[in-house]
Protein backbone atom coordinates (compact mmCIF):
# COMPACT_ATOMS: atom_id res chain seq x y z
CA UNK A 1 0.00 0.00 0.00
CA UNK A 2 0.94 3.80 -0.38
CA UNK A 3 -0.19 6.54 1.49
CA UNK A 4 0.47 10.31 0.02
CA UNK A 5 0.78 12.41 1.98
CA UNK A 6 2.89 15.43 3.48
CA UNK A 7 4.92 14.92 6.47
CA UNK A 8 3.78 17.76 8.73
CA UNK A 9 0.12 17.67 8.02
CA UNK A 10 -2.00 16.22 11.10
CA UNK A 11 -3.96 14.32 8.39
CA UNK A 12 -1.62 13.02 6.80
CA UNK A 13 0.17 11.87 10.36
CA UNK A 14 -3.31 9.72 11.12
CA UNK A 15 -3.23 7.16 8.85
CA UNK A 16 0.77 6.53 9.44
CA UNK A 17 0.67 6.69 13.06
CA UNK A 18 -2.36 3.99 12.85
CA UNK A 19 0.01 1.60 10.77
CA UNK A 20 2.75 1.94 12.54
CA UNK A 21 0.45 1.16 15.86
CA UNK A 22 -0.74 -1.85 13.76
CA UNK A 23 2.83 -2.88 12.54
CA UNK A 24 1.82 -2.88 9.04
CA UNK A 25 3.73 -2.09 6.11
CA UNK A 26 3.21 0.82 3.77
CA UNK A 27 5.20 3.02 1.39
CA UNK A 28 4.46 6.68 2.07
CA UNK A 29 5.05 9.03 -1.09
CA UNK A 30 5.65 12.90 0.17
CA UNK A 31 3.75 15.40 -2.11
CA UNK A 32 3.92 18.96 -2.15
CA UNK A 33 1.20 21.59 -2.29
CA UNK A 34 1.12 23.02 -5.83
CA UNK A 35 0.87 22.55 -8.91
CA UNK A 36 4.19 19.68 -9.29
CA UNK A 37 1.95 18.21 -6.48
CA UNK A 38 -1.46 18.06 -5.09
CA UNK A 39 -2.67 20.40 -8.74
CA UNK A 40 -0.41 17.91 -10.98
CA UNK A 41 -2.48 16.47 -13.63
CA UNK A 42 -1.46 13.06 -11.95
CA UNK A 43 -2.11 13.11 -8.13
CA UNK A 44 -5.26 15.09 -9.65
CA UNK A 45 -6.29 11.82 -11.63
CA UNK A 46 -5.87 9.42 -8.05
CA UNK A 47 -7.57 12.40 -5.95
CA UNK A 48 -9.97 15.18 -8.13
CA UNK A 49 -10.25 17.13 -4.88
CA UNK A 50 -6.54 17.46 -4.82
CA UNK A 51 -5.56 16.56 -0.98
CA UNK A 52 -3.93 14.04 0.98
CA UNK A 53 -3.72 11.83 2.88
CA UNK A 54 -4.17 9.56 -0.31
CA UNK A 55 -4.61 5.99 0.28
CA UNK A 56 -3.44 3.84 -2.72
CA UNK A 57 -4.54 0.09 -2.07
CA UNK A 58 -2.44 -2.80 -3.99
CA UNK A 59 -4.86 -3.56 -6.35
CA UNK A 60 -5.02 0.21 -7.44
CA UNK A 61 -7.74 1.62 -5.61
CA UNK A 62 -7.74 4.55 -4.00
CA UNK A 63 -9.77 6.01 -1.18
CA UNK A 64 -9.48 9.73 0.00
CA UNK A 65 -10.06 11.68 3.46
CA UNK A 66 -8.03 10.94 6.59
CA UNK A 67 -11.06 9.49 8.58
CA UNK A 68 -12.42 7.75 6.48
CA UNK A 69 -8.70 6.01 5.81
CA UNK A 70 -8.43 5.55 9.66
CA UNK A 71 -12.42 3.31 9.25
CA UNK A 72 -10.76 0.97 6.12
CA UNK A 73 -7.20 0.46 7.72
CA UNK A 74 -8.86 -0.35 11.25
CA UNK A 75 -11.19 -3.18 10.25
CA UNK A 76 -10.94 -6.18 12.09
CA UNK A 77 -8.09 -4.58 14.19
CA UNK A 78 -7.81 -3.65 18.06
CA UNK A 79 -8.75 0.15 17.01
CA UNK A 80 -11.98 0.09 15.60
CA UNK A 81 -14.22 -1.17 19.03
CA UNK A 82 -16.49 -4.77 17.89
CA UNK A 83 -18.99 -3.15 19.90
CA UNK A 84 -21.85 -1.94 18.05
CA UNK A 85 -22.23 1.17 20.26
CA UNK A 86 -18.27 2.31 20.92
CA UNK A 87 -18.44 1.63 17.20
CA UNK A 88 -20.98 4.21 17.01
CA UNK A 89 -19.14 6.72 19.11
CA UNK A 90 -15.57 6.37 17.60
CA UNK A 91 -17.91 7.76 14.59
CA UNK A 92 -19.25 9.83 16.68
CA UNK A 93 -16.15 11.49 17.95
CA UNK A 94 -14.12 11.06 14.55
CA UNK A 95 -17.30 13.54 13.32
CA UNK A 96 -16.36 15.91 15.92
CA UNK A 97 -13.22 15.93 15.01
CA UNK A 98 -13.33 17.16 11.37
CA UNK A 99 -15.89 19.56 12.22
CA UNK A 100 -15.50 21.33 15.29
CA UNK A 101 -11.92 20.45 16.39
CA UNK A 102 -10.11 20.27 12.97
CA UNK A 103 -10.74 23.82 11.55
CA UNK A 104 -9.81 25.48 14.68
CA UNK A 105 -7.29 24.30 16.46
CA UNK A 106 -5.39 22.41 13.05
CA UNK A 107 -6.44 25.88 11.40
CA UNK A 108 -4.86 27.98 14.20
CA UNK A 109 -1.88 25.87 14.62
CA UNK A 110 -1.18 26.69 10.72
CA UNK A 111 -2.19 30.52 10.62
CA UNK A 112 0.83 30.73 13.49
CA UNK A 113 3.48 28.63 11.89
CA UNK A 114 3.05 28.77 8.53
CA UNK A 115 5.08 32.02 6.88
CA UNK A 116 2.77 31.77 4.06
CA UNK A 117 -0.77 31.97 5.71
CA UNK A 118 0.53 35.04 7.51
CA UNK A 119 -1.64 37.84 5.76
CA UNK A 120 -4.82 35.20 6.79
CA UNK A 121 -4.11 35.64 10.16
CA UNK A 122 -6.09 38.71 11.31
CA UNK A 123 -6.56 39.37 14.89
CA UNK A 124 -10.26 38.47 14.19
CA UNK A 125 -9.52 35.11 12.78
CA UNK A 126 -6.99 34.79 15.50
CA UNK A 127 -9.97 35.10 17.94
CA UNK A 128 -12.32 33.43 16.71
CA UNK A 129 -10.29 29.87 15.92
CA UNK A 130 -8.83 30.40 19.71
CA UNK A 131 -12.40 30.40 21.19
CA UNK A 132 -13.70 27.77 19.39
CA UNK A 133 -10.47 25.67 20.23
CA UNK A 134 -10.96 25.94 23.60
CA UNK A 135 -14.45 25.03 23.30
CA UNK A 136 -13.59 21.84 21.39
CA UNK A 137 -10.94 21.07 23.44
CA UNK A 138 -13.38 21.53 26.40
CA UNK A 139 -15.76 19.12 25.03
CA UNK A 140 -12.87 16.60 25.26
CA UNK A 141 -12.08 17.46 28.85
CA UNK A 142 -15.41 16.48 29.76
CA UNK A 143 -15.66 13.32 28.09
CA UNK A 144 -12.00 12.38 29.00
CA UNK A 145 -12.47 13.24 32.65
CA UNK A 146 -15.24 9.98 32.79
CA UNK A 147 -13.56 7.35 30.22
CA UNK A 148 -9.84 6.88 29.19
CA UNK A 149 -10.25 6.61 25.68
CA UNK A 150 -13.14 8.23 23.62
CA UNK A 151 -14.82 5.03 22.53
CA UNK A 152 -14.45 3.58 25.62
CA UNK A 153 -12.07 1.79 27.64
CA UNK A 154 -9.55 0.98 25.22
CA UNK A 155 -7.78 3.27 21.94
CA UNK A 156 -9.71 3.60 18.74
CA UNK A 157 -9.54 5.25 15.61
CA UNK A 158 -11.62 8.14 17.64
CA UNK A 159 -7.90 8.95 19.40
CA UNK A 160 -5.90 8.54 16.56
CA UNK A 161 -7.84 11.30 14.73
CA UNK A 162 -8.28 13.34 18.02
CA UNK A 163 -4.51 12.60 19.10
CA UNK A 164 -2.73 14.45 15.63
CA UNK A 165 -3.56 18.00 15.68
CA UNK A 166 -4.15 18.08 19.85
CA UNK A 167 -1.15 17.23 20.81
CA UNK A 168 0.54 19.97 18.95
CA UNK A 169 -2.38 22.19 19.77
CA UNK A 170 0.98 24.32 21.87
CA UNK A 171 2.08 25.62 18.37
CA UNK A 172 -1.37 27.23 17.40
CA UNK A 173 -0.83 29.01 21.40
CA UNK A 174 -3.48 26.56 23.03
CA UNK A 175 -2.70 25.96 26.83
CA UNK A 176 -3.01 22.51 26.72
CA UNK A 177 -2.08 22.61 30.78
CA UNK A 178 -5.64 23.93 31.73
CA UNK A 179 -6.73 20.37 30.28
CA UNK A 180 -5.53 18.24 32.46
CA UNK A 181 -7.73 15.14 31.30
CA UNK A 182 -6.82 15.55 27.77
CA UNK A 183 -3.31 16.13 28.45
CA UNK A 184 -3.11 12.92 30.39
CA UNK A 185 -5.35 11.46 27.27
CA UNK A 186 -2.20 12.11 25.24
CA UNK A 187 0.05 10.43 27.54
CA UNK A 188 -1.98 7.44 27.36
CA UNK A 189 -2.14 7.57 23.47
CA UNK A 190 1.67 7.86 22.71
CA UNK A 191 2.57 5.59 25.77
CA UNK A 192 0.76 2.90 23.38
CA UNK A 193 2.40 0.35 21.85
CA UNK A 194 4.23 0.91 18.50
CA UNK A 195 3.63 4.95 18.63
CA UNK A 196 5.70 7.18 16.39
CA UNK A 197 6.29 11.09 16.13
CA UNK A 198 4.90 13.40 13.47
CA UNK A 199 7.50 13.63 11.22
CA UNK A 200 8.26 9.79 10.80
CA UNK A 201 7.94 7.87 7.88
CA UNK A 202 8.69 4.15 7.47
CA UNK A 203 12.56 3.89 6.94
CA UNK A 204 13.42 6.37 8.93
Amino acid sequence: MKIYGMTDSGNCYKPRLLMAKLGRDFEHVEVGAGDTGTRSAAFLAKNPNGMVPLLELDDGRVLAESNAILLHLAEGTRLLPADAYERALAYQWLFFEQYSHEPYIAVRRSLMINPRRAAEATPDRLATTLARGNRALGVMESRLARSPFFAGETMSVADIALYAYTHVAGEGGFDLAAYPAVSAWLGRVSADPGHVPMGWMPGR
